[in-house]
């Protein structure tokens, strides 16, 4: 147990040792090897790099130098990711065999290791992290810890201001006061429908009821997504601090988050927290005796989508099976078993602290007029960096794809951005100047959603990948509602139709009716947005469904059964690189007569394609 004044002094000593670990022009003598320990870089054996590290110094008896765990860093493709302190240098790619030439040459030799120094977009070696592209356009609030601290220590997450925002809610502002600020700064829900979280924690709050609850929706579901994930992986205790003001602002004194058990890194860490919060006496009663009373809990999900609907999780939560309530009531009246119940996603609470702490003035003058602060997104699919960025609301699809992400690989064409998963839409070219908002997102069939961002080239089919969202929706559907049990699988069949090259324009004509019933007769937001990728794809590609319609014909040669594979003998540079890459040898000739596909051999593989640097197949 802690003291208010213990902790303080915690947050004052602390701050001073790690004043290093952002501040370049840091007085010590002191180096700090941050070591990427999100899900991505340590399935890329992260882990054993740490081990390595500590190992060679614990041997070599180095001093001032000590390794530290930290959550992402964000540039996922350049996994797993090193940073030396306070000099700044960025190593990417590293393996557990590069450690002894990083402590030899750079931390004993003062030089650094050249040939693992991350190279950006236009090739050329950066040797600091500010120095990237990547970085040079976001702005980190919701991130703003992770890759800094290490998240299973919370010494660290108080030295960089971590509970400072709850003991000024507790001892400087009223409930109402708190609920104010969160309503001026302009913050929205970060979970997909953009509704304005001082509203909701209001209603909450002047609800009826002795008992009331907080509850984190972690249920982070889309194919892609991974936003909610590093923040938990990263940053933990900023997640527990804002349930704790939102408690404090509605009349809770109890929490639950609800995480996803694919989620082991998120849930270890989150539980670790959980416990250090306690030791600290900042979780539990009487929290720094002020008689505010709270305590947090993990519930783990079995990985149903429909449980990222607030009323499906919290049926879930209750022991039920995970199927959405039909609302009113909301749960801010009636929510977990039957009280008023608050539910924010991860992103939303990351961003209160900082709110709390700098002013709503401040948050709402980053962003637009109406969609206020940062966006996180997972940055996916057919782009150069992939990984984790957060950027101010109203910055463009371009700058995103191409500054930041760097463009897209193999000098391919962007072709469109799906965002919202499942349930959002596909932004073709025409748009890639949009500024990303809740508003101009809306205006042009697509949804922000909860942050996946999967771009796509020239080389995929647009009716394939609606096919591939309705059959995951078909696969994640509850099934508690005729419209979306029963509809969104007809339109799978019709899609199926189309890609197969059985359909004929009677079928598109269902298609669009289908996708307009379901989309306005189901129960839950998982229905009524699982129309979403066919009615985008529809809206802006259609002359591809007309030519896999009426041509038996897939442009892109993703939809095997109507890909016809040759071999254009304009652009064919007789190379052989097709022919030596066959699977099964149907590419015949040689590189003085040219090369052909032999149709019967043909397995529609698309190999052979995907490996002609001249565009010829």
């Amino acid at each position: 147990m802690k003291t208010l004044e213990e902790i303080r002094k915690i947050r004052e000593e602390k701050r001073k040792e790690l004043d290093l670990r952002v501040n370049l022009k840091a007085n010590t003598v002191e180096k700090h090897i941050l070591v990427c320990r999100g899900t991505g870089c340590t399935s890329s054996h992260s882990p054993q790099i740490i081990e390595k590290f500590r190992e060679i110094i614990k041997e070599k008896n180095i001093q001032n130098v000590k390794v530290i765990q930290t959550g992402c860093f964000g540039l996922c493709s350049k996994g797993p990711i090193v940073i030396i302190r306070p000099e700044d240098v960025f190593y990417s790619m590293v393996k557990p065999e590069d450690c002894e030439e990083i402590i030899n040459t750079h931390i004993l030799g003062g030089n650094l290791v050249e040939r693992l120094l991350c190279k950006d977009i236009d090739k050329s070696e950066v040797k600091r992290l500010d120095e990237l592209n990547f970085y040079k356009k976001q702005k980190r609030i919701a991130l703003k810890n992770c890759g800094i601290i290490d998240p299973e220590n919370i010494d660290e997450y108080i030295a960089f201001d971590g509970y400072k925002a709850l003991e000024k809610v507790l001892f400087e502002m009223t409930a109402e006061e708190v609920i104010n600020q969160i309503s001026e700064s302009g913050l929205r829900g970060r979970g997909g429908a953009g509704f304005p979280t001082g509203k909701k924690w209001e209603f909450t709050r002047i609800a009826k009821g002795t008992q009331k609850y907080v509850v984190c929706n972690a249920d982070e579901g889309d194919p892609g997504a991974f936003m909610d994930r590093s923040i938990l992986e990263g940053d933990p205790h900023s997640v527990i601090e804002a349930m704790m003001i939102a408690g404090y602002s509605i009349g809770a004194d109890k929490g639950y988050i609800y995480v996803r058990a694919e989620y082991p890194i998120a849930v270890q860490r989150l539980k670790v927290a959980i416990n250090q919060a306690r030791e600290y006496g900042i979780l539990g009663e009487n929290i720094f005796n002020t008689g505010f009373n709270f305590d947090v809990d993990v519930r783990l999900g079995a990985g149903a989508f429909v449980c990222g609907e607030e009323t499906a999780l919290l049926e879930s939560i209750e022991g039920k099976t995970g199927r959405p309530r039909l609302k009113p009531p909301f749960p801010a009246n009636y929510g977990l078993w039957g009280k008023p119940t608050l539910i924010n996603n991860v992103e939303t609470y990351a961003n209160v602290t900082r709110i709390i702490l700098n002013g709503a003035k401040w948050y709402s003058s980053i962003g637009t007029e109406k969609s206020k602060g940062t966006k996180v997104f997972a940055l996916g699919g057919n782009v150069v960096n992939v990984g984790l960025v957060e950027v101010p609301m109203g910055t463009t699809l371009r700058e995103i794809v191409f500054d930041i992400g760097g463009g897209i690989p193999g000098g391919k064409e962007f072709k469109a951005a799906q965002t919202g998963g499942p349930s959002g839409g596909c932004i073709p070219k025409e748009h890639l100047d949009i500024p990303i908002d809740y508003e101009s997102l809306s205006e042009i069939g697509s949804m922000m959603g909860s942050g996946g961002l999967i771009i796509m080239d020239d080389t995929k089919c647009m009716v394939n990948l609606a096919k591939f969202y309705l059959g995951f929706i078909v696969d994640e559907s509850c099934g508690k509602c005729t419209p979306c049990r029963i509809g969104t699988k007809r339109m799978l069949e019709i899609l199926e139709k189309i890609t197969e090259g059985k359909a004929d324009m009677e079928d598109l004509e269902k298609l669009e009716r289908l996708a307009g019933t379901v989309k306005t007769s189901s129960v839950c937001g998982l229905g009524q947005t699982a129309p979403n990728p066919v009615l985008s794809t529809l809206r802006y590609f259609r002359d591809e469904y007309l030519e896999h319609i009426k041509n038996k014909n897939c442009p892109t040669g993703e939809c095997k059964a109507l890909s016809h594979m040759q071999i254009n003998p304009e652009k064919c540079k007789k190379c052989g690189l097709c022919a030596r890459n066959c699977p099964v040898g149907a590419i015949i000739g040689s590189r003085e007569e040219g090369y052909k596909i032999d149709v019967d051999k043909c397995i529609k593989c698309g190999l052979c394609k995907s490996k002609c640097n001249f565009k010829a197949i």
